[in-house]
């Protein structure tokens, strides 16, 4: 009773996000497909976090916050764009649509391949190079990060929408101790919310992104704990043994100890307390020519 009680509060922290930045759009101006209503919960978004002029790279990385897919962890996104920018790096954080609001897949891999095209379609606009444009994501957000890695498409040069017309694939995936399969090691509360109580094997099989590495997979930065208790770290170890198998260049990290939700390394902005993975990962963005030289 008490596990439940405890779970229950977090899942309502989670659910308790912040304002909307003023600087929000939508990524469908006239409402988008599969909505459920006209409330916030139903209308996916884009942030964007610019880094100073004379500090861009011209590259960016949408940020996917985790959250079960239930909420949306604030930790994991607009600081994350904060920590990108220091490096360079525009980040766009997404709030994708939920399960706690009703919404199953495959809405959610919809509102990140919007976010991920939109940013490489309106490049010209953040002067951005369209061909260094990632993703990240922690968590559940981590696989929804993964999922759009292996389930990208070139787009629809017919479409009238300009943003449709471009590719959905991400040149660069980060994934912070991420929900990688929906089999054995799965976290089981994402799995419900994103495939609902009793989902058919073949659509689990669907969404077990290590089931679905190819050449064409994007290179990725992976790191977990080894004492994480809510997302097994066999989930980072079968995608990097996937990503080995098929030869896609890949960095790993396992830290032994820490909890889940780490973010950058506190619950609050402090460039003074963060984790080793933050300084590992500049170091991997920028042999992906993405992140700056180091001063």
């Amino acid at each position: 009773m008490k596990r439940i009680i405890v779970m229950a509060a977090f899942f309502t922290w989670l659910a308790a996000a912040p304002a909307q930045p003023a600087n929000s759009f939508p990524l469908w101006p006239d409402g988008a497909p599969g909505a459920l209503g006209q409330g916030d919960k139903d209308i996916p978004t884009l942030t964007p976090y610019l880094p100073e002029p004379d500090k861009a790279t011209g590259a960016a990385i949408v940020i996917c916050p985790g959250g079960g897919y239930a909420g949306l962890a604030a930790h994991e996104g607009a600081d994350y764009a904060r920590f990108l920018n220091e490096a360079g790096i525009a980040g766009f954080v997404l709030k994708y649509r939920l399960g706690s609001a009703g919404y199953q897949h495959p809405i959610m891999l919809l509102d990140a391949a919007r976010a991920l095209r939109t940013v490489r379609a309106r490049a010209n606009q953040w002067r951005l190079d369209p061909k260094r444009i990632g993703i990240m994501g922690s968590s559940a957000g981590g696989h929804l990060a993964a999922t759009l890695m292996t389930h990208f498409n070139a787009g629809k040069p017919e479409a009238a929408d300009p943003i449709e017309r471009v590719s959905s694939r991400p040149d660069a995936v980060i994934l912070c101790y991420a929900v990688i399969t929906m089999g054995e090691f799965t976290h089981t509360g994402s799995k419900r919310n994103l495939l609902g109580n009793d989902p058919a094997p073949e659509l689990a099989r669907e969404l077990s992104a290590e089931l679905h590495v190819t050449r064409d997979t994007p290179p990725c930065f992976i790191w977990h704990t080894y004492e994480d208790p809510a997302v097994p770290v066999e989930n980072s170890l079968q995608l990097a043994l996937a990503l080995r198998r098929v030869g896609v260049p890949f960095d790993l990290h396992i830290y032994q100890k820490g909890s889940h939700g780490l973010g950058l390394g506190t619950r609050d902005w402090n460039p003074e307390r963060r984790h080793p993975w933050t300084r590992d990962c500049v170091f991997w963005l920028r042999a992906q020519g993405f992140a700056r030289p180091a001063d």
